[in-house]
Protein backbone atom coordinates (compact mmCIF):
# COMPACT_ATOMS: atom_id res chain seq x y z
CA UNK A 1 0.00 0.00 0.00
CA UNK A 2 1.73 3.24 -1.13
CA UNK A 3 2.60 5.71 1.59
CA UNK A 4 0.46 9.24 1.24
CA UNK A 5 2.26 11.44 4.54
CA UNK A 6 4.27 14.57 2.80
CA UNK A 7 8.14 14.21 2.63
CA UNK A 8 10.21 15.89 5.12
CA UNK A 9 12.31 18.70 4.51
CA UNK A 10 15.94 17.58 3.89
CA UNK A 11 18.29 18.94 6.22
CA UNK A 12 21.62 20.18 5.40
CA UNK A 13 24.03 17.62 5.94
CA UNK A 14 27.20 18.04 3.92
CA UNK A 15 29.64 20.37 4.35
CA UNK A 16 28.86 22.43 1.01
CA UNK A 17 25.42 23.00 2.61
CA UNK A 18 26.12 24.51 5.70
CA UNK A 19 29.06 26.70 4.10
CA UNK A 20 26.13 27.70 2.07
CA UNK A 21 23.73 28.60 4.59
CA UNK A 22 26.16 30.20 6.84
CA UNK A 23 27.50 32.53 3.70
CA UNK A 24 23.74 33.26 3.85
CA UNK A 25 23.47 34.07 7.41
CA UNK A 26 26.58 36.15 7.14
CA UNK A 27 24.99 38.43 4.02
CA UNK A 28 21.69 38.92 6.53
CA UNK A 29 23.51 40.18 9.34
CA UNK A 30 25.85 42.18 7.69
CA UNK A 31 22.66 43.95 5.52
CA UNK A 32 21.17 44.92 9.31
CA UNK A 33 24.72 46.13 10.29
CA UNK A 34 24.23 48.65 7.23
CA UNK A 35 20.79 49.79 7.69
CA UNK A 36 21.39 50.38 11.65
CA UNK A 37 24.74 52.43 10.18
CA UNK A 38 22.74 53.92 7.52
CA UNK A 39 19.74 55.04 10.78
CA UNK A 40 22.40 56.51 12.67
CA UNK A 41 24.12 58.09 9.89
CA UNK A 42 21.28 60.48 9.40
CA UNK A 43 21.91 63.74 8.88
CA UNK A 44 22.04 65.96 12.28
CA UNK A 45 20.98 69.68 12.93
CA UNK A 46 23.67 72.01 12.09
CA UNK A 47 25.80 73.56 15.02
CA UNK A 48 24.64 76.62 15.77
CA UNK A 49 27.02 79.49 14.89
CA UNK A 50 28.25 82.08 17.19
CA UNK A 51 26.30 84.87 16.04
CA UNK A 52 23.14 82.37 16.72
CA UNK A 53 24.59 81.00 20.28
CA UNK A 54 24.85 85.16 20.96
CA UNK A 55 21.87 85.39 19.93
CA UNK A 56 20.13 82.91 22.12
CA UNK A 57 22.11 84.03 25.07
CA UNK A 58 20.91 87.32 25.07
CA UNK A 59 17.48 86.37 24.52
CA UNK A 60 18.29 83.75 27.77
CA UNK A 61 19.43 86.98 29.89
CA UNK A 62 16.05 88.81 28.71
CA UNK A 63 13.95 86.60 29.50
CA UNK A 64 15.59 86.41 32.76
CA UNK A 65 15.15 90.05 33.36
CA UNK A 66 11.40 90.04 32.65
CA UNK A 67 11.22 86.81 35.28
CA UNK A 68 13.24 88.82 37.76
CA UNK A 69 10.92 91.42 37.87
CA UNK A 70 7.96 89.20 38.05
CA UNK A 71 10.03 87.77 40.98
CA UNK A 72 10.49 91.53 42.28
CA UNK A 73 6.82 92.34 42.12
CA UNK A 74 5.68 89.18 43.42
CA UNK A 75 8.09 89.54 46.50
CA UNK A 76 6.98 92.56 47.23
CA UNK A 77 3.08 91.61 47.02
CA UNK A 78 3.85 88.82 49.46
CA UNK A 79 5.77 91.48 51.78
CA UNK A 80 2.66 94.05 51.50
CA UNK A 81 0.01 91.57 52.00
CA UNK A 82 2.08 89.64 54.99
CA UNK A 83 1.78 92.77 56.50
CA UNK A 84 -1.81 93.08 55.68
CA UNK A 85 -2.31 89.50 57.62
CA UNK A 86 -0.66 90.32 60.35
CA UNK A 87 -3.09 93.57 61.19
CA UNK A 88 -5.85 91.51 60.27
CA UNK A 89 -4.73 88.53 62.82
CA UNK A 90 -3.81 91.36 65.34
CA UNK A 91 -7.14 93.24 64.92
CA UNK A 92 -9.07 89.75 65.04
CA UNK A 93 -7.54 88.91 68.37
CA UNK A 94 -8.30 92.24 69.89
CA UNK A 95 -12.15 91.57 68.45
CA UNK A 96 -12.43 88.30 70.09
CA UNK A 97 -10.81 90.10 73.13
CA UNK A 98 -13.28 92.40 72.86
CA UNK A 99 -16.04 89.26 72.31
CA UNK A 100 -15.18 87.74 75.71
CA UNK A 101 -15.15 90.58 77.63
CA UNK A 102 -18.92 91.30 76.87
CA UNK A 103 -19.75 87.41 77.29
CA UNK A 104 -18.30 87.83 80.92
CA UNK A 105 -20.23 91.04 81.28
CA UNK A 106 -23.54 88.90 80.40
CA UNK A 107 -22.18 86.20 82.47
CA UNK A 108 -22.22 88.65 85.52
CA UNK A 109 -25.44 89.32 84.82
CA UNK A 110 -26.56 85.76 84.93
CA UNK A 111 -24.76 85.02 88.19
CA UNK A 112 -26.30 87.92 89.92
CA UNK A 113 -30.13 86.78 88.58
CA UNK A 114 -29.05 83.22 89.53
CA UNK A 115 -28.18 84.46 93.33
CA UNK A 116 -31.71 86.04 93.77
CA UNK A 117 -33.82 83.86 92.36
CA UNK A 118 -32.22 81.22 90.01
CA UNK A 119 -31.79 80.71 86.33
CA UNK A 120 -34.64 82.73 84.59
CA UNK A 121 -35.42 82.29 80.90
CA UNK A 122 -34.13 85.44 80.19
CA UNK A 123 -31.00 84.32 81.55
CA UNK A 124 -30.56 80.94 79.75
CA UNK A 125 -31.18 83.00 75.96
CA UNK A 126 -28.48 85.37 77.76
CA UNK A 127 -25.94 82.66 77.77
CA UNK A 128 -27.39 80.98 74.83
CA UNK A 129 -24.56 79.81 71.77
CA UNK A 130 -26.72 82.05 69.73
CA UNK A 131 -27.27 85.54 71.12
CA UNK A 132 -28.68 86.64 67.59
CA UNK A 133 -31.64 83.92 68.29
CA UNK A 134 -32.33 86.12 71.84
CA UNK A 135 -31.88 89.62 70.12
CA UNK A 136 -34.60 89.06 68.08
CA UNK A 137 -36.73 87.60 70.74
CA UNK A 138 -37.87 91.59 71.79
CA UNK A 139 -40.66 90.71 74.01
CA UNK A 140 -38.03 88.97 75.76
CA UNK A 141 -35.62 92.34 75.86
CA UNK A 142 -38.44 94.02 77.29
CA UNK A 143 -37.83 92.04 80.68
CA UNK A 144 -33.71 93.67 80.77
CA UNK A 145 -32.51 96.60 82.14
CA UNK A 146 -31.02 99.28 79.94
CA UNK A 147 -27.86 97.91 81.70
CA UNK A 148 -28.22 94.82 80.54
CA UNK A 149 -29.54 95.26 76.75
CA UNK A 150 -26.38 97.13 75.93
CA UNK A 151 -24.36 94.49 77.18
CA UNK A 152 -26.38 91.97 74.81
CA UNK A 153 -26.10 94.68 71.93
CA UNK A 154 -22.12 95.13 72.62
CA UNK A 155 -21.67 91.34 72.37
CA UNK A 156 -24.00 91.12 69.30
CA UNK A 157 -22.03 93.96 67.78
CA UNK A 158 -18.22 92.20 68.90
CA UNK A 159 -19.23 88.97 67.55
CA UNK A 160 -20.09 90.53 64.04
CA UNK A 161 -17.24 92.60 64.05
CA UNK A 162 -14.90 89.20 65.25
CA UNK A 163 -16.23 87.19 62.63
CA UNK A 164 -15.91 90.12 59.62
CA UNK A 165 -12.45 89.99 61.13
CA UNK A 166 -11.65 86.63 60.66
CA UNK A 167 -13.09 86.41 57.32
CA UNK A 168 -10.72 89.28 55.91
CA UNK A 169 -7.70 87.31 57.13
CA UNK A 170 -8.57 84.16 55.51
CA UNK A 171 -8.75 86.39 52.56
CA UNK A 172 -5.70 87.78 53.02
CA UNK A 173 -4.21 84.66 53.63
CA UNK A 174 -5.70 82.96 50.53
CA UNK A 175 -4.35 85.67 48.76
CA UNK A 176 -1.38 85.58 50.18
CA UNK A 177 -0.52 81.95 49.04
CA UNK A 178 -0.96 82.78 45.54
CA UNK A 179 1.64 85.33 45.49
CA UNK A 180 4.26 82.89 47.25
CA UNK A 181 2.69 80.67 44.62
CA UNK A 182 3.53 82.90 41.73
CA UNK A 183 7.05 83.54 43.72
CA UNK A 184 7.80 80.25 43.17
CA UNK A 185 6.80 80.20 40.17
CA UNK A 186 9.14 83.52 38.83
CA UNK A 187 12.01 81.98 40.58
CA UNK A 188 12.08 79.11 38.85
CA UNK A 189 11.95 80.35 35.69
CA UNK A 190 14.85 82.83 36.30
CA UNK A 191 16.64 80.19 37.28
CA UNK A 192 15.78 77.73 34.20
CA UNK A 193 16.80 80.62 31.86
CA UNK A 194 20.04 81.58 34.03
CA UNK A 195 20.92 77.55 33.67
CA UNK A 196 20.18 76.95 29.82
CA UNK A 197 22.07 80.28 29.08
CA UNK A 198 25.20 78.56 31.07
CA UNK A 199 24.95 75.10 29.69
CA UNK A 200 24.95 76.75 26.11
CA UNK A 201 28.14 79.44 27.09
CA UNK A 202 30.12 76.04 28.50
CA UNK A 203 30.16 74.65 24.89
CA UNK A 204 32.16 76.87 23.44
CA UNK A 205 35.39 76.02 22.70
CA UNK A 206 38.05 78.74 23.24
CA UNK A 207 38.57 79.73 20.00
CA UNK A 208 34.53 80.25 20.14
CA UNK A 209 34.44 82.26 22.90
CA UNK A 210 37.12 84.48 21.90
CA UNK A 211 34.67 85.31 18.57
CA UNK A 212 32.13 85.83 20.91
CA UNK A 213 34.47 88.45 22.88
CA UNK A 214 34.99 90.12 19.68
CA UNK A 215 31.07 90.17 18.60
CA UNK A 216 30.88 92.15 22.06
CA UNK A 217 33.25 94.43 21.40
CA UNK A 218 31.94 95.16 18.30
CA UNK A 219 28.48 95.84 19.63
CA UNK A 220 29.94 98.00 22.32
CA UNK A 221 32.16 100.08 19.71
CA UNK A 222 28.98 100.53 17.86
CA UNK A 223 27.02 101.52 20.92
CA UNK A 224 30.08 103.82 22.17
CA UNK A 225 29.71 105.42 18.76
CA UNK A 226 25.94 106.69 19.15
CA UNK A 227 26.61 107.80 22.77
CA UNK A 228 29.72 109.96 21.67
CA UNK A 229 27.39 111.99 18.63
CA UNK A 230 24.74 112.37 21.94
CA UNK A 231 27.40 113.72 23.79
CA UNK A 232 28.60 116.05 20.89
CA UNK A 233 25.06 117.28 20.56
CA UNK A 234 24.61 117.57 23.93
CA UNK A 235 27.39 119.52 24.64
CA UNK A 236 26.44 121.81 21.09
CA UNK A 237 22.79 122.14 22.66
CA UNK A 238 24.35 123.55 26.19
CA UNK A 239 26.60 126.05 24.35
CA UNK A 240 23.96 127.56 22.24
CA UNK A 241 21.64 127.97 25.59
CA UNK A 242 24.94 129.15 27.47
CA UNK A 243 25.44 131.84 24.55
CA UNK A 244 21.78 133.08 24.27
CA UNK A 245 21.76 133.39 28.32
CA UNK A 246 25.06 135.05 28.08
CA UNK A 247 23.15 137.69 24.91
CA UNK A 248 20.11 138.06 27.13
CA UNK A 249 22.74 139.29 29.92
CA UNK A 250 24.49 141.52 28.21
CA UNK A 251 20.83 143.22 26.56
CA UNK A 252 19.49 143.70 30.02
CA UNK A 253 16.88 141.08 29.52
CA UNK A 254 15.68 137.88 32.07
CA UNK A 255 16.86 134.21 31.26
CA UNK A 256 14.11 131.88 30.42
CA UNK A 257 13.94 128.59 29.34
CA UNK A 258 15.89 125.61 31.01
CA UNK A 259 19.51 125.39 32.16
CA UNK A 260 22.63 123.57 30.70
CA UNK A 261 22.28 119.58 29.78
CA UNK A 262 25.13 118.87 32.14
CA UNK A 263 25.91 119.14 36.11
CA UNK A 264 22.69 118.06 38.28
CA UNK A 265 20.06 120.31 36.84
CA UNK A 266 16.80 118.73 36.34
CA UNK A 267 14.55 121.51 34.38
CA UNK A 268 11.16 120.84 35.04
CA UNK A 269 11.24 118.20 37.25
CA UNK A 270 11.16 118.70 41.06
CA UNK A 271 14.76 117.00 41.79
CA UNK A 272 17.56 119.14 43.16
CA UNK A 273 21.13 119.16 41.97
CA UNK A 274 22.06 117.91 45.46
CA UNK A 275 19.69 115.07 45.10
CA UNK A 276 21.44 113.85 41.51
CA UNK A 277 25.08 114.43 42.96
CA UNK A 278 24.26 112.02 45.71
CA UNK A 279 22.54 109.69 43.40
CA UNK A 280 25.99 109.58 40.68
CA UNK A 281 28.10 109.16 43.64
CA UNK A 282 25.89 105.90 45.30
CA UNK A 283 25.59 104.56 41.90
CA UNK A 284 29.72 104.97 41.32
CA UNK A 285 30.29 103.47 44.25
CA UNK A 286 28.66 100.38 43.35
CA UNK A 287 30.63 99.55 40.22
CA UNK A 288 32.13 96.14 40.02
CA UNK A 289 29.99 94.63 42.38
CA UNK A 290 28.17 91.55 40.53
CA UNK A 291 24.82 91.06 39.14
CA UNK A 292 22.45 89.36 41.00
CA UNK A 293 18.96 88.34 40.33
CA UNK A 294 16.39 90.00 42.79
CA UNK A 295 19.27 91.71 44.90
CA UNK A 296 18.72 94.97 46.47
CA UNK A 297 22.34 95.84 47.65
CA UNK A 298 24.86 96.49 49.49
CA UNK A 299 26.73 93.37 48.10
CA UNK A 300 25.05 93.02 44.76
CA UNK A 301 22.06 94.38 43.01
CA UNK A 302 20.04 93.49 39.79
CA UNK A 303 19.06 96.75 37.24
CA UNK A 304 15.80 97.97 39.52
CA UNK A 305 17.41 97.36 42.56
CA UNK A 306 20.48 99.29 41.95
CA UNK A 307 18.22 102.31 40.42
CA UNK A 308 16.08 101.80 43.72
CA UNK A 309 19.05 102.12 46.27
CA UNK A 310 20.56 104.85 44.32
CA UNK A 311 17.40 107.26 44.23
CA UNK A 312 16.66 105.77 48.13
CA UNK A 313 20.57 107.37 48.93
CA UNK A 314 19.38 110.55 48.05
CA UNK A 315 15.94 110.31 50.14
CA UNK A 316 13.62 109.02 46.97
CA UNK A 317 11.82 106.31 47.03
CA UNK A 318 11.36 104.58 43.99
CA UNK A 319 8.97 101.39 43.30
CA UNK A 320 10.91 98.11 43.45
CA UNK A 321 10.23 96.95 39.15
CA UNK A 322 11.22 98.49 36.24
CA UNK A 323 7.38 98.70 35.18
CA UNK A 324 6.51 100.63 38.04
CA UNK A 325 9.74 103.29 38.43
CA UNK A 326 8.99 104.32 34.37
CA UNK A 327 5.77 105.40 35.57
CA UNK A 328 7.43 107.91 38.22
CA UNK A 329 8.18 110.96 37.47
CA UNK A 330 8.68 113.24 34.09
CA UNK A 331 8.97 111.41 30.79
CA UNK A 332 11.95 113.08 28.62
CA UNK A 333 13.13 112.54 25.33
CA UNK A 334 16.81 110.87 25.07
CA UNK A 335 17.92 113.89 23.17
CA UNK A 336 16.96 116.24 26.63
CA UNK A 337 18.76 113.07 28.99
CA UNK A 338 19.98 114.52 32.16
CA UNK A 339 22.39 112.60 34.83
CA UNK A 340 20.09 111.04 37.13
CA UNK A 341 17.57 110.29 34.67
CA UNK A 342 16.38 106.49 34.51
CA UNK A 343 16.64 105.35 31.18
CA UNK A 344 13.90 102.23 30.34
CA UNK A 345 15.22 99.48 27.81
CA UNK A 346 13.29 96.93 25.29
CA UNK A 347 9.59 97.10 24.54
CA UNK A 348 8.72 95.12 28.13
CA UNK A 349 10.22 97.41 30.07
CA UNK A 350 12.28 94.83 31.41
CA UNK A 351 15.56 96.63 31.80
CA UNK A 352 16.70 100.02 33.50
CA UNK A 353 19.73 102.03 34.02
CA UNK A 354 21.42 105.73 35.45
CA UNK A 355 22.49 108.42 33.09
CA UNK A 356 25.56 109.63 34.30
CA UNK A 357 26.28 112.44 31.14
CA UNK A 358 27.82 112.13 27.66
CA UNK A 359 25.42 109.32 26.87
CA UNK A 360 26.47 106.85 29.33
CA UNK A 361 24.58 104.96 32.27
CA UNK A 362 25.78 102.83 34.94
CA UNK A 363 23.77 99.82 35.28
CA UNK A 364 23.65 96.38 36.31
CA UNK A 365 24.07 94.56 33.46
CA UNK A 366 23.31 91.04 33.58
CA UNK A 367 24.25 87.77 35.48
CA UNK A 368 27.61 86.77 34.81
CA UNK A 369 28.96 90.63 34.63
CA UNK A 370 29.28 93.11 37.45
CA UNK A 371 28.13 97.59 37.20
CA UNK A 372 29.47 99.17 35.44
CA UNK A 373 29.87 102.30 32.75
CA UNK A 374 28.36 101.40 29.39
CA UNK A 375 26.66 103.50 26.38
CA UNK A 376 22.86 104.08 27.14
CA UNK A 377 23.11 102.25 23.33
CA UNK A 378 23.69 99.16 23.94
CA UNK A 379 20.16 97.64 24.08
CA UNK A 380 17.33 99.29 22.66
CA UNK A 381 15.88 102.07 24.76
CA UNK A 382 11.91 102.18 25.27
CA UNK A 383 12.29 105.67 27.39
CA UNK A 384 13.10 107.72 29.84
CA UNK A 385 11.69 109.41 32.96
CA UNK A 386 13.32 112.21 35.43
CA UNK A 387 12.19 111.36 38.80
CA UNK A 388 10.24 113.78 40.60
Amino acid sequence: MASHRKPRTRILTSPGSRRTAAGLTTAALASVTLLSQSADAAPRAPKPTIEEVKQKVDGLYRQAEVATQKYNAAKEGAEHQRATVNGLLDAAAKRAQKMNESRRELGTFASAQYRTGGMNPTTQLMLAKDPQEFFDRTHLMERLTGRQKQAVTDYQEQQAAAARQRAKATSSLEQLQRTQTSLQESKRSVQEKLAEARQLLSRLTAQEKARLAELERQKEAAAKRRADELARQQAEKARQQAEKERQQRQSGGSTTGGGSTGGGSTSGGSTSSTQVEKVLAFARAQIGKPYVWGATGPSSYDCSGLTAAAWKAAGVDLPRTTWDQVKVGQRVATSDLKPGDLVFFFDDISHVGIYIGDGKMIHAPHPGANVRVESIYYDPIYGSVRPA
